[in-house]
């Protein structure tokens, strides 16, 4: 398969350079070349600058040309949390939201994630394969080349290991690359009501096989009051850990619990959501290698207050957006919202939410040396607006504004064709 392409002429080429997390201040260098130009041999970015030096001694009649003339070029999106892989769906619940049920109020009565475990037991692999590949074309669609996928809506062997197997295959199928991530520890599922510990035992229970069979590179908790505490979660990633498993934490959402605290003592690769994040937790986020990962489109759905993203990167932590796409609080995977979103409510730049959703978006996967960048060495990952500035994706609101999408130096998706 040719995956040799140039691409010259760009109004603006955005590297969002570097090959780890951009904290604080180093957010906004977005490393812009006027006139740039990329060119990618065997999916592989091989140069990098103004047009003029990379297109010297090629033969463009060789090899695919695009002329960005008039237009940006970015890195592929990275949409670094996400639950794509689900059974069901949940519409009358975000109408109860309307009407004042609060999220733990309808996770009590058996909505929420109950709801979607009891659809996605059901489910058979074939089915979440075909919801999986179509959900993947719309991110695609968006300009996100990589996607962090969650388990969690099986709460048992079976299904958790239905969801990852998923995961692998849609990997090998689909153009986009999927960073697995085991969710065991998402709820306590009916059956062990009132045996929080014991849950804990099963999902650990389960990680030698995820981890044996290579099903994920990272697990994840739901660490939150009446869920999992702070004990409970330290206990399952620090076994995680000791497999060789990446640790992520859904921190702090709705109580301020020490989450973030907890993440950044054990090294996660990332902490997510955050929306009650204590000012010492924000502090061991800043100082640890743990990425922030904040999803404003969950704390919009909810109308709940916003995490605090601009206090994060004054306080010198690594940010990274992310859409939290899921069937419950939040059934979006609006890239331009998730921008938007981010620099009216959450106070970031335009430049720092570029930073947030490209090489950070990296980093929360592990994979800030691979992607999330225009990088020499880097994959051929890139996405080609239809305006010549990216400043467009957060002005033109909940517009999508990718024209072409280009992953490992082939077109994978083109409005024009």
């Amino acid at each position: 398969m040719n995956r040799n392409l140039i691409v010259k002429n760009a109004a603006q080429l955005v590297t969002c350079k570097g090959f780890t997390a951009k904290k604080g201040e180093a957010m906004s260098d977005l490393g812009i070349i006027e006139n740039g130009g990329v060119l990618i041999l065997d999916g592989k970015i091989t140069a990098v600058g103004p047009s003029h030096e990379v297109t010297k001694g090629i033969n463009e009649k060789e090899i695919t040309v695009i002329d960005a003339a008039g237009k940006a070029v970015i890195p592929g999106f990275v949409d670094s949390h996400t639950h794509f892989v689900f059974g069901g769906y949940r519409p009358d619940e975000f109408a109860w939201r309307l009407r004042g049920d609060s999220y733990m109020d309808i996770m009590n009565r058996g909505g929420g994630i109950a709801n979607s475990v009891g659809a996605t037991r059901k489910a058979s692999l074939d089915e979440l394969l075909v919801v999986g590949t179509r959900r993947l074309d719309s991110m695609l669609s968006f300009g996100v080349t990589t996607v962090e996928g969650k388990s969690g809506y099986g709460l048992d062997r079976k299904t958790e290991l239905k969801q990852l197997e998923a995961m692998a295959r849609l990997n090998k199928s689909h153009a986009l690359d999927i960073a697995p991530t085991f969710l065991g520890a998402h709820a306590v599922p009916t059956e062990f009501k009132g045996k929080t510990d014991e849950f804990v035992d099963h999902v650990m229970e389960i990680l030698p096989e995820v981890k044996e069979k290579g099903l994920a590179e990272f697990c994840d908790i739901f660490c939150e009051e009446n869920v999992f505490s702070v004990d409970q979660s330290r206990r399952l990633l620090v076994r995680a850990k000791e497999l060789g498993l990446g640790v992520k934490i859904h921190a702090d959402e709705i109580v301020q619990l020490g989450g973030t605290e907890l993440a950044a003592e054990l090294g996660a690769v990332s902490a997510d959501h955050l929306l009650q994040a204590s000012e010492q937790g924000i502090r061991d986020l800043a100082a640890s290698g743990t990425v922030a990962t904040l999803l404003p489109g969950t704390a919009f759905s909810l109308k709940e207050d916003y995490a605090q993203g601009r206090s994060m990167i004054d306080h010198g932590c690594a940010v990274a957006l992310a859409t939290d796409f899921n069937p419950g609080s939040c059934f979006s995977n609006s890239i331009p919202l998730i921008y938007a979103l981010a620099c009216l409510y959450m106070k970031l730049s335009p430049e720092e939410a570029l930073t947030a959703l490209t090489i950070n978006g990296a980093a929360a996967v592990g994979r800030a040396d691979t992607i999330g960048s225009i990088d020499v060495g880097k994959q051929g990952d890139l996405v080609i607006l239809e305006y010549p500035s990216y400043r467009f994706i957060p002005y033109h609101v909940g517009v999508n504004t990718v024209e072409t999408v280009i992953k490992t130096g082939k077109i994978v998706f083109s409005k024009k064709l």
